[in-house]
């Protein structure tokens, strides 16, 4: 297995970015963290200092919103570090609310940041990647992106579908290179995007979520759904299941 020792995450400051940038600094990864917070993120990289004095943490303030920017951050994190190993696309948001019901500007707002900014982020690392004819770009979708949801849900489900299937594009694209790329699925894992929600079935804290989020991202593989129980099989159920049980998740 490729050994991708230089990371960049983005959307870091919180939630699964952070726990993820956490279990890598375990692993004695390097890491380039972007985010809106400057200032969790300044708190942040000291944590990983503690945790593994022997790495590399820079970190930059990005909103994902401002796509020149984005190029502008990754090709400077490419320069610190000198070669990007792996690019991990998880900046998001879950605002919304059922459609028509006079909540546009949220539903615009995410449907941006999931999907157009996913594409920037997409774009800068795969023009690294290409120049270096190396690297792992990583999505982090969801398991809502293999139905159509409700209410808040709506938005958020088919941008995360949309991206979803762009990323199997770009894996298409790069077929038999040294370039790899791979969706993420995750159920449920206790975040900021959701921590209001009471009740959400099979949701797991986010030390658990992001070990096990970590964990199918280093294996490399095309798609995961995680943590794979029970997610590895009831994406497959999910898929067949009549609208009226998936409008009882939502």
């Amino acid at each position: 297995m490729t050994i991708r020792r230089n990371i960049l995450i983005t959307g870091a400051s919180s939630g699964l970015g952070k726990g993820m940038a956490i279990e890598f600094a375990k692993q004695g990864c390097n890491l380039a963290l972007c985010a809106r917070r400057f200032e969790n993120l300044e708190s942040l990289r000291n944590e990983l200092l503690e945790i593994n004095a022997n790495i590399q943490v820079f970190i930059r303030s990005l909103d994902v919103n401002d796509h020149d920017a984005v190029f502008d951050v990754f090709n400077d994190f490419k320069e610190d570090m000198g070669q990007v190993d792996r690019v991990i696309v998880n900046a998001g948001m879950g605002k919304g609310a059922s459609i028509g019901t006079g909540y546009f500007h949220a539903n615009k707002q995410t449907a941006i940041t999931n999907f157009v900014s996913a594409l920037a982020q997409c774009e800068a690392a795969m023009a690294i990647f290409r120049a270096q004819n190396s690297g792992h770009l990583v999505t982090i979708s969801s398991i809502s992106a293999v139905r159509g949801f409700r209410r808040a849900m709506t938005v958020y489900a088919a941008t995360k579908a949309g991206l979803t299937s762009m990323t199997e594009g770009i894996r298409m694209d790069v077929m038999h290179t040294p370039i790899n790329v791979s969706c993420i699925h995750p159920g449920f894992i206790r975040s900021e995007i959701n921590e209001k929600v009471e009740k959400v079935p099979f949701i797991v804290d986010t030390d658990v979520g992001c070990r096990a989020l970590v964990k199918a991202i280093n294996k490399e593989k095309a798609n995961a759904y995680v943590p794979s129980w029970p997610w590895a099989l009831l994406h497959w159920v999910m898929r067949i299941a009549p609208a009226s049980s998936i409008r009882k998740m939502s």
